[in-house]
């Protein structure tokens, strides 16, 4: 026998199934998604929408929203709109502050010689990338002068800077008010590095995305360069030679909208229809290409989308008994203003959820009629109010949010399922992985030669195993949003990581695969059509109770495994903390479905490492507004308040790092669990088992300023 053969076909008769073993949906339902999903479909839509320059409120976001919009009705689905938000740079959606939307018309970057504009550089034509987002108009002609990093004073020592183009190594909106602000510059060019990775640096030719900061009194602009270009200039420079720059931009933010775009595929269960909903979420904003970022996320909940809706309408699926919402915004920002906002009113009755004049709305009954009138008795008289805000907030029950889901092999990524924070744990992650551990095995069997039933390969794209991770939380999108205490929306995060194009001109279509965008595709349709499907029958479902106990034992494993790095005076707290995490999974489906709400009556109080004293005991509940997490995108609500509250300093929790996350996971997560029952010490200890040992002290601190800004109120 072929010795290469072995492994494989004895872990197939051990461990992997190679029949397929369809979790949770019945084979006909697996078998109907898995023939109708198209990762060619897809790219195509992506291919589209990568045209765009789709930063916050321009005219590329735009535009890519009508074809989102177009494809959607295209596809047979109902209240397909954009839903637009007042954005003026004032207006506060929960923790976010509105940011006003920004467009480029022209911007081109010049070397002179000889007096003359000689050599073009950068073009925003032809590659938008290459100018920062925010940069306001301008027509300078300057000598360019490098700072190195350009992040602290020093850094300027000796060099006049004032008037002239500084060449820096941080993002323009890191240095901006010190190099515009401060010393004077006229603008900046930026050769900022990506996210750090193994890859990190090894092509000279990327152009990162840069931006400023969106709300700085030191407006300017800022141009991007590779590492190649920017080694280039500075050898010239190291030199002696003297560089002169000639820059004209017209761009700038201006009022206008935050937009959404939302489409819905209706419930059939009258009692839940207008009540609960399931919604896939994306993010539409970004630079162009933006290929595997986001664009890659945003054609394939609109693949699921054209999926569902058609396989409902001829029959080979029964029509969900909740609601499926589509949602297509920009990254955080608008996220949070979609829950927290009322879009511009279209003038769309709330009768026209049921009245049923689009041929593809199901025929409303008189059950539809006696949950309108429950649904009018709540006060909402529009679509718009009806599709935005507390409203909406309410009615999503859980949330498939994909982030990066399309990266072939160049880009390096690992495919995540990734489960939500220790202070919302919820069954909906294991019914992700459940589905995520199904195409795991079909895709390795296939490619390894052994039996495989649904291997989900697009003829166009590639055959090798999927190998996703069924992955702990981890921050960086709007599942983010929907997670927060304030909202507490269980969220399956579908994602790509590390991917060493994010962010850059090289992040394009060809780095794509349809055959990974059919496979997360599958993953979110599956999940998300069994959680519209789930009602009470009194119990939970064996296989559901089956899977869930599967993922407490994998959840156990992996604590088992660190906590053998852990020091033995910090384990005790690290197991009373886990232990109790697990031992809310099973009985938490209440977080999800009313009916299935169950208690645990032996349910064990988490331990604390000593007994609480002083600070320690402090419990603190969160107010009812501003909702969201304080961790948003172009804008600090923190830092926004904190003078006003007697605060100087930024908090020192944000600079902590611990054995498993950084200060952002730990303010994320501290936030969270204040319940108005934690104290001090128990969030402490939280915390600790989540991400490693922090000290009470940082804790206590930053709850106490989050009490000063008006986030909590102390229980007394």
């Amino acid at each position: 026998m072929n010795r290469t053969l072995l492994i494989p076909a004895l872990l197939c008769a051990i461990a992997l199934p190679c029949a397929a073993q369809s979790p949770l949906l019945s084979e006909k339902d697996v078998a109907a998604l898995a023939q109708e999903l198209s990762g060619e479909i897809a790219k195509r839509n992506l291919e589209g929408i990568t045209r765009f320059h789709r930063q916050r409120g321009s005219q590329g976001f735009h535009a890519a929203a009508e074809i989102i919009v177009e494809r959607a009705r295209a596809y047979g689905l109902t209240d397909v709109q954009i839903l637009q938000f007042p954005a003026d740079g004032k207006i506060y959606y929960g923790t976010q502050r509105s940011r006003q939307p920004w467009d480029a018309e022209f911007a081109e970057l010049w070397e002179i010689v000889n007096t003359q504009p000689t050599i073009k550089i950068s073009s925003y034509e032809a590659e938008p990338v290459t100018l920062a987002e925010d940069s306001e108009s301008a027509d300078v002609t300057a000598t360019l002068i490098d700072v190195g990093d350009g992040t602290k004073e020093s850094d300027y020592a000796g060099k006049n800077v004032k008037g002239q183009i500084v060449l820096v190594a941080a993002q323009p909106g890191a240095v901006q008010d010190l190099a515009v602000g401060k010393f004077g510059a006229a603008g900046i060019i930026s050769y900022a590095q990506n996210q750090k990775s193994a890859w990190s640096g090894e092509d000279e030719n990327l152009i990162r995305w840069g931006h400023l900061e969106s709300f700085s009194p030191n407006k300017t602009f800022a141009f991007m360069f590779s590492l190649k270009t920017a080694r280039e200039y500075q050898v010239r420079l190291a030199a002696g030679e003297k560089i002169q720059l000639h820059a004209t931009v017209k761009a700038g933010q201006h009022p206008g909208f935050t937009e959404v775009v939302t489409a819905v595929i209706p419930g059939s269960d009258p009692s839940l229809k207008y009540t609960e909903e399931i919604a896939f979420s994306c993010h539409l904003d970004h630079q162009r290409p933006g290929a595997n970022d986001n664009a890659s996320g945003c054609v394939t909940i609109l693949e699921v989308a054209r999926t569902l809706q058609r396989l409902i309408s001829e029959g080979k699926l029964e029509r969900p008994a909740r609601t499926i919402r589509f949602i297509w915004p920009p990254e955080v920002e608008g996220t949070l203003t979609l829950l927290n906002g009322r879009a511009q009113d279209p003038k769309i009755r709330i009768e026209d959820l049921v009245v049923g004049h689009q041929p593809h709305l199901p025929k409303p009954t008189a059950a539809d009629q006696e949950e309108l009138e429950r649904v009018k008795a709540t006060g909402v008289v529009s679509m718009a109010e009806w599709s935005s805000g507390p409203a909406l907030a309410k009615r999503i029950k859980a949330v498939i949010h994909m982030d990066m889901v399309g990266g072939n092999q160049n880009t390096k990524s690992v495919f995540h399922v990734t489960r939500g924070p220790m202070s919302l744990p919820s069954f909906v992650h294991d019914v992700a992985w459940a589905f995520g551990n199904f195409v795991n095995e079909q895709s390795y069997n296939f490619a390894a030669g052994l039996p495989a039933q649904y291997p989900l390969v697009a003829p166009e794209g590639g055959k090798e195993p999927l190998q996703a991770l069924d992955a702990p939380y981890s921050m960086g999108s709007d599942h983010d949003v929907y997670q927060d205490s304030s909202f507490k929306i269980p969220a399956i995060y579908l994602n790509d990581w590390p991917d060493r194009y994010i962010h850059t001109n090289f992040d394009t279509a060809a780095n794509i695969d349809p055959t990974k965008l059919k496979r997360a595709a599958f993953i979110g349709a599956a999940s998300g059509y069994y959680l519209a499907n789930l009602v009470s029958t009194g119990r939970p479902p064996d296989d559901l109770v089956s899977v869930i106990a599967s993922g407490e034992q994998a959840r156990r494993a992996s604590a088992m495994t660190r906590a053998i790095l852990l020091p033995d005076v910090e384990r005790r707290t690290f197991w009373n903390a886990q232990s109790n995490y697990d031992s809310e999974l099973p009985f938490n489906l209440g977080v999800f479905l009313g009916n299935f709400q169950a208690s645990n009556p032996n349910k064990p109080k988490p331990a604390l490492e000593a007994a609480p004293s002083g600070d320690g005991l402090l419990v603190f509940k969160r107010k009812l507004e501003p909702k969201g997490p304080l961790a948003v995108f172009g804008s600090d609500y923190f830092a926004d308040h904190a003078k006003t509250a007697g605060i100087s300093t930024a908090p020192k929790v944000l600079e902590y790092e611990g054995i498993w996350g950084g200060g952002e996971e730990y303010a994320y997560e501290i936030l969270n669990f204040v319940d108005g029952t934690r104290n001090a010490q128990q969030i402490r200890d939280a915390v600790s088992a989540e991400y490693g040992r922090i000290p009470r002290s940082l804790v206590v601190e930053y709850l106490k300023d989050l009490e000063k800004i008006g986030i909590l109120e102390q229980v007394k």
